[in-house]
């Protein structure tokens, strides 16, 4: 929930401690991105709901990782991405469409631009989100998203246009013929 609702990458995702979140008024996570940038993830309801009582069961000290091994270390992205794959095919037992399908972790993360693009979020807003230096990293979701490309054509089709095969008028097949 964290990865996709956050669009964190695989490294934010297992370099989180349990003092980079803040699930008060203006509840979110302090991720450092590539580049040892830092940037400031808003957490849905749903997410703080999930993180409280994670938090709880959790009970770490501020410099432990938020989510850990068994041994209390810090969770590699080989483990998260076993983990996906195992609640992946728990899931296909009810969706079967999830059989066909290579879910990711970073995969998860292309979902969450994707959502955002689906209400309408301008590019530069998920660059942010993401962490991207430019919005040229982001431009993916604009080729992908057919629900913008729908707009455009419905923008750009003349209206008034009925169906079938043009014929031209006699004026201007006269007017052709003298070029």
């Amino acid at each position: 929930l964290v990865a996709i609702q956050g669009g964190l990458r695989v490294s934010e995702l297992t370099g989180l401690n349990v003092g980079d979140v803040s699930l008060g008024t203006g509840a979110q996570l302090r991720v450092l991105g590539k580049g040892r940038k830092e940037r400031s993830v808003i957490l849905t309801r749903e997410t703080v709901a999930v993180l409280s009582q994670w938090c709880r069961e959790r009970q770490g000290q501020q410099d432990d990782p938020l989510f850990p091994t068994r041994r209390g270390g810090r969770i590699t992205p080989k483990a998260i991405s076993w983990l996906l794959d195992k609640h992946v095919r728990v899931a296909g037992g009810r969706c079967t469409s999830l059989a066909s399908k290579r879910i990711t972790p970073h995969g998860l993360r292309h979902t969450n631009a994707m959502m955002l693009r689906s209400k309408d979020v301008d590019i530069f807003t998920i660059a942010l989100w993401l962490g991207h230096e430019s919005t040229r990293s982001t431009e993916i979701y604009l080729h992908a998203d057919n629900k913008l490309k729908q707009q455009a054509i419905d923008r750009a089709a003349p209206t008034g246009t009925t169906p079938g095969k043009y014929r031209p008028g006699d004026r201007l097949l006269e007017f052709l013929q003298q070029l």
